[in-house]
């Protein structure tokens, strides 16, 4: 069984943070496929923000939506990863709440698309 670290201050506490940090994002990005698709959607739709035409209010609500499709994905597969440590065996419990954290990603990516469709839509009216 892995030990708890020793918990630190000051700066030495923010430079571990952000290694774990590190540690959480190239985990994700070397097991997590979702993740993986996301990471190169959002490279490509933050290039094409950034030629669009729109106003900056528009290109930074594009990038707001689609950047947080990272975070919420990023929550839903540490959901997944606690459910698993817990329930090993399916529970219905454990499958509701994977269920939802699924749901998460699907309601902001529809969000995302939508904000994407309203920012299109505003270029041809």
């Amino acid at each position: 069984m892995d030990t708890k670290p020793i918990p630190k201050t000051g700066l030495a506490r923010i430079w571990s943070a952000c290694l774990y940090t590190l540690k959480g994002l190239k985990y994700a990005l070397a097991n997590e496929a979702a993740f993986r698709q996301e990471v190169v959607l959002v490279g490509i739709l933050s290039v094409v923000i950034l030629l669009l035409p729109l106003s900056m209010v528009w290109k930074g609500l594009l990038f707001f939506a689609t950047a947080q499709v990272l975070v919420v994905e990023l929550l839903n597969s540490a959901i997944e990863s606690v459910v698993d440590l817990a329930s090993p065996e399916f529970h219905t419990l454990a499958g509701r709440a994977k269920d939802m954290g699924s749901a998460a990603v699907f309601i902001c990516l529809t969000l995302a698309g939508i904000l994407w469709a309203a920012a299109i839509w505003t270029l041809f009216t």
